[in-house]
């Protein structure tokens, strides 16, 4: 008996280099051994492929699958996925803002093991790290749980028993093994390095290994196939299907050879892992990020000098320039960020979205232009055979039976219109299949031919037409089929397609058309001279038999939904293959204003700044292949939209990878949701509403955080500065600072679930630098005018102007800067009224209560004394509430100015 081949073993880089050159020379060394190795399997016949993994044609039994998935291991390869708790535990102390924290906190232990300052500033790492390890950790879960809803399969021969016969089943990729038959059509992801057995006009994508965008022929395939002899590149090898490759056209099968890491794939799965590329948004906050870090190392040490030099003690100065250092410092944005996308996974897969990459959900938001498919869409997605028309439109059984025969016998990617058939006959049991027919050959569908032949075996009439050995029956694409016919069958005669006939049945096609049903040719041709095989090269000379006319209704809500997605200010536009009179007549049933339809072929013959300017103002497209959707894609990016994408087909898979954000649903093709960036349970247009709410929801309280933090940070320093440069004692002890943070920043971890006003949903978000530099400048120095308001008060009033009574000015600008610091927190979440017009979400409600109490509470708490704190006169309150009150009309006042000066807010 052969044994199965184990996994190849990497050799050993050389020592003395680094790690990464021996990493990627391990890498090398395995991919060409597996390379040589596929190599030789190519070169021998296809029983010798069978031979090496111990296999037969007949598939293995389900025992003998078993087996082998426990010795090879699930057929899974190297990629992203959710990290180890305690990796992501150490990443989520691993950022920069709680760097700077330790660092302080270690320089703050170092002049002072006993001060309580480290205390403080340990804390805040603890909660900064483990809030955003728990919000990631539990995100991760769910997005594995919620990715297991949406599973992918293959077809593979498996017996029960060694002597029973084989069945075909769907399973799952990842148990695919060694010595599995794998039954290949159009649509279908390759799951294993397969030698192909048996192929027939088999274009297969491997965009994934060799970077050629276009599809790859493979070479028609028999039984006893000798093997290729002219290539060592195993992508090259015409009879060698890999991993990660799809198949665009055609049909095939291929005996497993290798899975998972012992692909050609898995073998530089290595390599391909990553990190993915940052979104805008994710850019942006990096550089605010790293923005603010800049303005603090610069900032403190100007506080430091200034304290040392006005105050003369240099120690005090050293630890209030330490505290302001940390009340620059935003650490809790990145578990903001965090819990932010990890609760829109959630949410959104409680409304029915799949989220695969949590980065989407900010383009989701961000989308302005909804690129989609109708059927399904904006059609019920329930194809019905309504008619079967001869030439002149009048019903025809023989028509029914030949549509049959070919959707009955074909086994490529069988669609909703070939079962619309299939079921139509088995109702009305018109048509039955015995030993008269036989299996010869196909030539499978694909997109640019837009029909599928079969060529059947008969004894009998099929219909009068005569006795011939072979019949092919071609059905397609009207205007695809009928420039192949040369003749028509008409009343029972075979007459000749004159250019006045030709007229007159492609009238009969576009009235339907007109009605809104999608139209298919069925034809025909005989041959005399039997073979065993047949190319499209044989797709001539047909006889049109008529059509087969389908009903796929619009749906009752598309025009609700389409005029909810207007309103949230995204456009979309119509990018399918169908006909254009169908696409128009179906669009104009939903209430899209169609315009000029544009067919994909007008669009080859224009350069981009053309194709830009037509997608602009084209709303539908039509008869659009692959290529063409993809393009149409770019083009809509390059003219500076968020685009998405919604399709289920292999022939969107291009356009789904191409879009800002890919959208398909759990019933599309493997490749398709394998591109998608997420996947709808249900291929609804109101689901997808519900996506892009959530998606605007959680942009914009991430984008709330940001810039309530900028501005209160560039505020505070404008307020340290005037401080430390006029009052002749430390304005706040280093430790009082310290705690004001402290509780601020644990008020802020209810950002995440806040609500967003309507209005600013309604609207694309997207990533604005400019505009929250903008808001910082203008809304920051707000909160110093009441800081120094504050300190006149506390000097004048209260005569806290000496450095006896230090502890009465510190106290009193400490309860002033943190309730200023914290209601303004509901100033700046809406364009709003707050309270009034607008109220936050009981967690933040709550939240912003108890950092309020907790600050008028301090100064009057057995704590006080150790943090420097005194007693408040009841006469501070009605100052206090007077200043707070100016601040927040001032910020009220200067917030209409601001939206009435550049129109935007968040």
């Amino acid at each position: 008996m052969t044994m199965l081949t184990p996994r190849t073993p990497a050799k050993l880089a050389p020592p003395g280099r680094s790690r990464r050159e021996r990493k990627a020379a391990e890498l090398e060394s395995r991919t060409r051994l597996v390379g040589e190795r596929l190599a030789r399997i190519s070169a021998g016949p296809g029983v010798g492929a069978l031979q090496s993994v111990d296999a037969s044609a007949a598939g293995l039994t389900h025992a003998e699958a078993a087996l082998r998935l426990e010795r090879h291991g699930a057929n899974v390869v190297a990629h992203e996925r959710t990290p180890r708790w305690y990796v992501q535990l150490v990443k989520a102390f691993w950022n920069p803002f709680i760097a700077v924290l330790v660092v302080l906190a270690a320089v703050m232990y170092w002049q002072d093991p006993a001060d309580p300052g480290v205390v403080i500033l340990t804390v805040m790492v603890v909660i900064s790290g483990l809030l955003r390890f728990w919000q990631e950790y539990r995100s991760g879960r769910a997005a594995d749980a919620l990715r297991q809803l949406v599973t992918t399969t293959c077809a593979v021969r498996r017996r029960s028993h060694s002597g029973s016969a084989a069945t075909t089943f769907e399973v799952p990729m990842d148990q695919v093994v060694p010595g599995d038959v794998v039954r290949l059509a159009a649509g279908d992801l390759i799951p294993a390095d397969l030698r192909l057995l048996t192929a027939k006009d088999l274009m297969v994508g491997q965009a994934a290994l060799s970077g050629e965008s276009l599809p790859v022929a493979k070479a028609d395939t028999r039984a006893e196939d000798l093997g290729q002899q002219d290539t060592t590149d195993p992508v090259e090898a015409d009879n060698l299907a890999l991993m990660g490759t799809s198949v665009t056209s055609g049909t095939a099968t291929g005996v497993v050879v290798a899975t998972g890491a012992d692909t050609y794939f898995g073998s530089m799965a290595g390599s391909l892992v990553g990190e993915r590329p940052q979104t805008a948004f994710d850019t942006g906050v990096r550089k605010v990020s790293f923005l603010l870090i800049r303005f603090m190392l610069v900032m403190v040490p100007v506080v430091f000098m200034i304290n040392g030099l006005t105050k003369g003690d240099w120690d005090e100065a050293f630890l209030f320039g330490v505290a302001v250092a940390v009340g620059l410092t935003p650490e809790m944005l990145p578990m903001v960020v965090s819990a932010n996308l990890a609760r829109g996974a959630v949410a959104l897969s409680k409304r029915k979205v799949v989220v695969k990459r949590l980065g989407a959900i900010q383009n989701l938001g961000a989308m302005d232009v909804l690129c989609t498919d109708k059927t399904g869409t904006l059609t019920e997605d329930r194809i019905v055979l309504d008619r079967y028309l001869d030439v002149h439109g009048n019903e025809d059984g023989e028509v029914l039976e030949y549509g049959y025969l070919n959707a009955h016998f074909q086994t490529g990617l069988r669609n909703l219109m070939d079962q619309a058939v299939i079921d139509r006959v088995n109702e009305a049991e018109e048509v039955v299949v015995d030993a008269r027919f036989s299996m010869v050959d196909e030539i499978p569908f694909d997109f640019a031919r837009r029909r599928m032949s079969v060529v059947l075996a008969r004894n009998a009439l099929v219909g009068g037409s005569g006795p011939v050995e072979h019949v092919m029956i071609t059905k397609g694409a009207v205007e695809e089929v009928l420039a192949l016919c040369t003749h028509v069958t008409d009343r029972g005669e075979t007459v000749e397609l004159t250019e006045q006939l030709r007229w007159h049945v492609t009238r009969i096609a576009e009235d339907h058309n007109r009605r809104g049903l999608r139209v298919l040719a069925v034809a025909t041709r005989g041959f005399d001279t039997p073979r065993n095989t047949y190319s499209v090269a044989d797709e001539d000379r047909l006889t049109l038999v008529g059509f087969l006319a389908f009903l796929d209704p619009a749906k009752a809500d598309a025009a609700r939904a389409l005029e909810g997605l207007a309103d949230k200010g995204i456009a979309v536009k119509v990018v399918t293959g169908d006909n254009e009179l169908v696409a128009a007549r179906v669009c104009a049933d939903v209430g899209i204003d169609v315009g000029t339809v544009v067919l994909g072929a007008m669009t080859d013959d224009l350069d981009d700044a053309e194709l830009r300017a037509l997608a602009a103002r084209t709303t539908v497209f039509a008869k659009v292949n692959p290529v063409q959707k993809a393009r149409i894609v770019r083009a809509l990016q390059a003219d500076g939209h968020t685009v998405g994408f919604l399709g289920d087909g292999i022939n969107d898979a291009a356009a789904l990878r191409d879009a800002d954000v890919g959208i398909s649903v759990d019933t599309a093709v493997d490749i398709a949701k394998e591109s998608a960036d997420i996947i709808l349970l249900e291929k609804d247009l109101t689901v997808l509403e519900q996506g892009v709410l959530q998606g605007r929801t959680t942009f914009g309280n991430t984008i709330k955080y940001i810039k309530m933090t900028a501005s209160s940070n560039f505020g505070n320093v404008f307020s340290v500065l005037v401080a430390s440069a006029f009052i002749p004692f430390q304005p706040m002890l280093a430790i009082m600072l310290l705690v004001q943070n402290l509780v601020y920043d644990i008020a802020q971890l209810a950002t995440p679930w806040d609500r967003m006003d309507e209005e600013y949903l309604r609207r694309p978000r997207t990533w604005d630098a400019r505009g929250i530099g903008r808001f910082m400048v203008t809304i920051g120095p707000i909160s110093s005018i009441f800081d120094i308001a504050m300190f006149l008060i506390m000097w004048h009033v209260f005569a806290a102007n000496s450095e006896a009574s230090q502890s009465l000015f510190q106290s009193g600008w400490f309860v002033e800067g943190l309730l200023s610091q914290t209601l303004i927190v509901h100033m700046i979440r809406t364009r709003k009224i707050p309270f009034i017009q607008s109220r936050a979400s009981w967690p933040v409600m709550v939240m912003t209560v108890l950092a309020v109490l907790t600050g008028l509470w301090l100064p009057f708490s057995p704590l006080a004394s150790s943090l420097g704190f005194v007693a408040l006169p009841a006469s501070y309150f009605p100052w206090l509430i007077g200043v707070l009150l100016a601040y927040c009309t001032l910020t009220q006042l200067v917030k209409t100015w601001y939206i009435r000066r550049f129109g935007t807010w968040l």
